[in-house]
């Protein structure tokens, strides 16, 4: 255990920055279920909707430091692209 009073301090850091790191990119899980879930029902309000949630949180996420950026990036590629599929604006 620790005994200076930096590192106790950098050990409160560390629990508080995960805490909130752990809440961060759990959201970001549920949200992308979240915007499968709407891909598999096919419903277009929804689908543009939900869309636009992940992105905002894709962003946030990438910037902040959650995720990649070019994680971020494909994962709102492949998001795209699934939801263009089921509205019929792209044949693949």
């Amino acid at each position: 255990m620790a005994n200076h009073v930096s590192a106790l301090k950098r050990v409160r850091q560390t629990e508080r920055r995960t805490f909130f790191n752990r809440i961060a990119t759990t959201r970001l899980r549920h949200q992308i279920r979240s915007m499968r879930r709407a891909l598999a029902a096919k419903v277009p309000g929804d689908l543009n909707a939900t869309l636009a949630e992940t992105f905002s949180l894709l962003d946030k996420a990438a910037r902040k430091g959650y995720i990649k950026t070019g994680t971020a990036a494909r994962y709102k590629s492949r998001l795209h692209l699934r939801v263009k599929v089921a509205l019929g604006q792209v044949q693949k």
